[in-house]
């Protein structure tokens, strides 16, 4: 069962360029990784607030901009050979961001024309892309940054995809993570999609021609793409993941504020996990150690219209409780995506867009495709 969104078209492209780390790849949780390590051999201590200035960079200028912030007591060169084993032994442990495999598969199905370019060596490219069966044969052209004259924001990678695809560079749509990408493909006189990779970070990327949240919310039809064939509904299916833990007491808002409580999980030992899925509106269904299976829908995220600080998960269980459960186990499997996180004028639109998320996954959970999540085991383990 597919459904067609209803979307105007922007431009019509005919070949798809795409960046590797950020956007593919989520590099990030490893590139803290190794950054704590070694800078704690320096008595330094990585926090990530500096991630802003290394995104997108060549490797060289990462480690350049780092050695200069940190003041570390060696030099660049010195400093990328120290790390640059630590990050080859990683590469195996690199996920693909949600909807990458996705993105690719259908590219290649429906043979549009797509090249990966990437600031990194050539060879570290070839090393990362080779822990993912069918990346390699989905790319008609793959360049790192050490076969240009200059890396991003410089247009000399896409332009040069662009030749290697024998495609002028307007009919080129790039999608791109960071800020030295999306000028590199508008100086190229491409079309640029936006997904930021750090978080509360859209407004600074006023050049690209869309910003989308995340992979998932790729509309290739606008421009003049085939379309993805997989909405069912509003719905996006996903492969199901997991997250459980005792229901503690959250922000006091939803039945406060809002009329909708929400059931909090806390997010200890879930960093890593919460990480990997981008900000927006999932569905699933819920298990109560002492209650049953209920259907679900949550939101992940930061929730723009109260600014959360810190990135979380408040679902909403679609079932009318006489009670508070507080200390209960809840077990959530989240199996199905409807919208990205969205900010919202006033309470009252906020509160109407929930209800409607509810109605959607309410509806959606009735389908075979979603409803023998039900009977999951992870639901019922007390």
């Amino acid at each position: 069962m597919t459904e067609k969104m209803e979307t105007s078209l922007t431009k019509l492209v005919r070949c798809v360029i795409l960046d590797l780390d950020g956007t593919l790849l989520n590099t990030d949780g490893i590139v803290g990784n190794v950054l704590k390590v070694q800078l704690s051999r320096y008595g330094k201590q990585w926090d990530g607030r500096e991630a802003h200035k290394i995104v997108g960079k060549t490797p060289f200028e990462a480690a350049a901009a780092i050695v200069e912030d940190y003041q570390l007591s060696c030099s660049t060169i010195e400093f990328v050979s120290q790390i640059s084993p630590l990050f080859s032994d990683q590469w195996c442990n690199i996920k693909a961001v949600p909807g990458a495999h996705r993105l690719l598969k259908h590219l290649k199905n429906h043979g549009v024309p797509t090249a990966l370019a990437s600031n990194s060596p050539r060879e570290s490219i070839e090393a990362k892309i080779s822990y993912h069966d069918g990346w390699k044969s989905s790319f008609s052209v793959i360049i790192g940054g050490d076969e240009v004259r200059t890396g991003k924001p410089s247009p000399d990678m896409f332009l040069e995809a662009a030749e290697r695809l024998r495609m002028e560079p307007s009919s080129c749509l790039v999608i791109e993570d960071s800020l030295p990408g999306v000028t590199a493909g508008k100086v190229a006189e491409m079309q640029v999609v936006a997904v930021p990779s750090l978080p509360k970070q859209s407004h600074l990327y006023a050049a690209a021609d869309e910003v989308i949240n995340s992979l998932l919310d790729l509309r290739l039809e606008k421009w003049g793409l085939p379309p993805f064939e997989d909405w069912v509904d509003g719905t996006l299916p996903l492969d199901p993941w997991y997250i459980g833990g005792p229901v503690i007491k959250g922000f006091g808002r939803g039945s406060k504020v809002l009329g909708i409580p929400t059931a909090n999980i806390s997010m200890k030992g879930y960093s890593d996990l919460l990480a990997e899925h981008p900000s927006g509106v999932y569905f699933g269904w819920a298990g109560l150690s002492s209650r049953g299976v209920f259907k679900m829908v949550m939101s992940i995220g930061w929730n723009p219209y109260f600014d959360n600080k810190e990135k979380t998960i408040e679902p909403w269980l679609l079932h009318k409780f006489d009670e508070d459960f507080y200390g209960e186990e809840l077990r959530l499997v989240i199996i199905g995506y409807i919208r990205s996180e969205t900010n919202f004028p006033t309470l009252e639109s906020l509160i109407a867009k929930i209800h409607e998320d509810g109605e959607i996954a309410e509806k959606a959970l009735e389908l075979p495709l979603y409803s023998s999540y039900k009977n999951d085991p992870y639901l019922r383990t007390s």
